[in-house]
C-alpha cells in the first residue's frame, strides 16, 4: 500500500466535497476546484475525510494512488487557505508594476515586458522589486511564478534577475580573478 495514498485527506469545516463518476469537486471560501481521478483510483467521502482506494496492486495503480491523494489534498488546502509564491527582482533599474490585468516588468531590455494574468491567479506588487503570486490552484501558482522568473533568470556573475524569495544563487568569479 502506498504510504501517502493510504492516508485520508482531512476536510476542514466550510469546505464542500462532491464525488461523482470518477471526479472529485471541492468548493470553499477561495473558490472551486475539480479533479478527474486516474483509472483504477476511487474516492470515498465520509465523516470529513476523503479516502482514496486503488483497484489493484499493479505498478501504474500504485503510482497513481499517491499522486491522486496528493492532488486531492492540494485542492482541499487551496480552496481553504490558498497558495502563494514570492519573487524578488534584483538589478539596477529593474522593477515590476501592475497595470490592470497585466504585470509590467522593466528588466533592462529595450522594451517593457507585459505578462497577462491567467484566470485563477492574483498578483500583488507591494514593492517595485517584490512580486507575490497567489491563487487556489498550486500547479497554476507555480507555473505562473516559473514563467515570470523565466523572463530574466538570475545570472551567476552579478546576481541580477528574478529569483524566488530565499533562493540562493551561487556567484562565480569573473575573468579578472583568474
Amino acid at each position: 500500500m502506498s504510504r501517502i495514498g493510504k492516508r485520508p485527506v482531512k476536510v476542514p469545516n466550510g469546505v464542500k466535497v462532491s464525488i461523482s463518476q470518477g471526479s472529485v469537486t471541492v468548493e470553499g471560501g477561495k473558490g472551486k476546484l475539480s479533479l478527474t481521478m486516474p483509472d483504477g483510483i476511487n474516492a470515498e467521502y465520509t465523516a470529513n475525510e476523503i479516502l482514496l482506494k486503488r483497484a489493484s496492486d499493479t505498478k501504474i495503480h500504485r503510482m497513481n494512488h499517491g499522486l491522486a491523494r496528493a492532488l486531492t489534498n492540494n485542492m482541499v488546502k487551496g480552496v481553504n487557505e490558498g497558495f502563494s509564491k514570492e519573487l524578488e527582482i534584483q538589478g539596477v533599474g529593474f522593477k515590476a508594476q501592475m497595470s490592470g490585468k497585466k504585470l509590467v516588468l522593466n528588466l533592462g531590455y529595450s522594451h517593457p515586458i507585459e505578462y497577462v494574468l491567467p484566470d485563477g491567479v492574483n498578483i500583488l506588487v507591494p514593492k517595485p522589486t517584490q512580486i507575490i503570486v497567489q491563487g487556489n490552484d498550486k500547479q497554476l501558482v507555480g507555473e505562473v511564478s516559473a514563467q515570470i522568473r523565466a523572463f530574466y533568470k538570475p545570472e551567476p556573475y552579478k546576481g541580477k534577475g528574478i529569483r524566488y524569495a530565499g533562493e540562493h544563487v551561487r556567484k562565480k568569479a569573473g575573468k579578472t580573478v583568474a
